[in-house]
């Protein structure tokens, strides 16, 4: 084997036209037809790539030293890619002009690396009109429809279906933890302004997490690990979900959070179980409430919202239900696999430019 790579994982991962697609560059080669105790052989070097031979079979293969080299990426979804934050660390919220969003895939880079590492941007003169929410969505993937429809409007109800369609204070949390799973993105565009209160907060959540993994390590292991039921019902829509409040990748990063008080149900277990994650989330939920955590925003007519529904909690203050000044926000969901695509396209295309 050459050093540091198994001769198995070179095998693999071949780049020649027998084991590679030349056109997909997709695998050709199955893990079930390396033979167990493949051998690889360094047979060739230049200062640019390196031969290897592998037995038995004689197969050849070239790699790219720069290849080789490349670090492991880390996993986009978890708290190794992010940026954490506080308000203090936010002096400049992430923000661009609509229209140079549209025209300026560096803009529209910037912007949507803003989602990636912090967690939301917001995008300044959307026209305020129905619908447009979508428009906004589809620049960077595709929506996802649910009970809720393609589109739907945050504002008061006479029959409320949901406490977000009226004008109470919402405490900060994360849409839809009754799903699995979840809409990881989340589009709010305001299209009419409360004439007193109704202002937006965010939070970072991973941010609060890592806060709480390291003041009170025991509740975190507590979140990590008890799954929590969520549940959402009406006339025509039953759903349920069971899941950590602090979800984590296999090798024990922050990668989601779930939390809404609202759609809480109880959780059926042990009474010892119970008081412990009982007293883990209280310390959550004071620790979320910190003022310090909250960045407040105000929405104007022709602000979108664009944030990571896995990651930023977000909030609003009560308002004034009646007169001219009625709150009327529109909302749909997307997915950050779709943003993180686009991004990856339009960091490509300038690579590309000469």
């Amino acid at each position: 084997m050459t050093p540091g790579f198994p001769a198995v994982w070179l095998r693999h991962n071949c780049p020649c036209p027998d084991c590679r697609d030349s056109v997909t560059g997709q695998r050709l080669i199955e893990i079930t037809a390396i033979p167990n105790g493949v051998v690889a052989t360094v047979t060739a070097e230049t200062p640019d790539a390196v031969e290897v031979t592998f037995t038995p079979g004689g197969h050849r293969a070239v790699f790219s030293r720069a290849w080789l080299a490349a670090p492991a990426e880390p996993d986009p979804r978890t708290e190794d890619a992010k940026h954490l934050w506080r308000v203090a660390d936010l002096p400049d919220l992430p923000a661009a002009d609509w229209m140079a969003y549209l025209l300026d895939d560096t803009v529209r880079a910037h912007c949507l690396d803003a989602v990636a590492r912090y967690g939301f941007v917001l995008l300044h003169g959307v026209p305020a009109v129905p619908g447009m929410v979508t428009c906004a969505a589809e620049t960077a993937g595709y929506v996802r429809e649910t009970n809720y429809g393609r589109v739907f409007d945050v504002r008061v109800e006479p029959d409320p279906d949901n406490l977000a369609f009226t004008s109470r204070e919402i405490g900060p949390h994360t849409d839809n933890p009754y799903r699995d799973p979840v809409p990881t993105l989340q589009l709010l565009h305001c299209l009419r302004d409360a004439a007193s209160g109704g202002e937006t907060g965010l939070v970072d959540g991973f941010a609060a997490a890592a806060t709480l993994r390291r003041e009170d390590p025991e509740s975190f292991a507590v979140l990590s690990a008890t799954p929590w039921p969520f549940g959402y019902r009406d006339g025509g829509t039953e759903l349920r979900a069971c899941q950590p409040l602090i979800g984590l990748s296999p090798r024990g990063r922050i990668r989601e959070v779930r939390f809404n008080n609202r759609s809480m149900l109880p959780p059926r277990l042990p009474s010892r179980e119970a008081d412990a994650a009982y007293a883990a989330y209280r310390a959550w939920a004071e620790l979320l409430a910190r003022p310090e955590l909250l960045l407040r925003v105000r929405l104007a007519p022709g602000d979108c919202l664009i944030l990571d529904n896995t990651r930023v909690l977000h909030a609003r203050t009560a308002f004034s239900a009646g007169g001219s000044g009625q709150r009327h926000l529109q909302g749909c969901y997307a997915d950050l696999d779709g943003l993180l695509s686009t991004l990856a396209v339009l960091r490509r295309r300038a690579r590309a430019r000469p």
